[in-house]
């Protein structure tokens, strides 16, 4: 599956137009991120246990968005994005969203 920011795939003509395709999941920190990130927030630095966890909950919504392309049929996703938002305290939503399309 090609997965691209842009409206189109260089080098490919897009024959066929699936569709909106997005994918998402709902993180919430750990007992044990929070400890760890309260100690970050004083001495400073990056909270590395946070962004493993975004890095993973942005992997999953971006391969949920792929499964769902491919059920429709597709072989890329154009003008793809992300955007996060929170659901709760301690819980936020990655989304993962774009454009299904066929490509040759």
């Amino acid at each position: 599956m090609i997965i691209v920011t842009t409206e189109t795939v260089p080098g490919k003509a897009i024959k066929e137009c699936k569709g909106l395709v997005k994918g998402s999941t709902v993180q919430s920190k750990h007992i044990g991120s929070d400890i760890m990130a309260g100690l970050k927030t004083i001495i400073g630095g990056e909270i590395k246990e946070y962004t493993e966890m975004l890095n993973e909950a942005r992997q999953k919504a971006i391969r949920r968005m792929e499964e769902e392309a491919q059920c429709l049929g597709a072989n890329a996703i154009v003008s793809m994005r992300l955007a996060t938002s929170s659901v709760m305290q301690g819980a936020s939503e990655i989304i993962a969203y774009g454009t299904a399309v066929y490509v040759e």
